[in-house]
């Protein structure tokens, strides 16, 4: 069977902060990352308003995709942006580009 997990990285609209997650549906990941800003503000995401998706990598496995969430985790934030810059540059949000 073909899966889908996604690890990916959001921001908030100052890109002060950045958050990564690992999800098995990132439309829907990206919707609740959003209710949660508006809502739930015992989040993490919430708390700082991680809504904005700046970069996700797929995976066919839940393994890997883990494996890889837990390895930018332990980045320093240059890292991060550096990987993020990799593929988005100008570091745009991508929320509209998963519709």
């Amino acid at each position: 069977m073909n899966y889908n997990f996604f690890v990916y990285i959001m921001t908030n609209i100052h890109k002060s902060v950045l958050y990564a997650g690992v999800t098995n549906d990132l439309q829907r990941r990206v919707y609740q990352h959003t209710e949660n800003s508006k809502n739930n503000k015992k989040t993490f995401a919430g708390k700082y308003n991680c809504i904005y998706l700046l970069y996700w990598e797929r995976y066919q496995y839940i393994q890997h995709a883990i494996e890889r969430e837990k390895q930018i985790k332990g980045w320093t934030r240059a890292k991060k942006i550096e990987l993020i810059k990799s593929i988005n540059p100008e570091m745009n949000f991508l929320n509209y580009e998963l519709e």
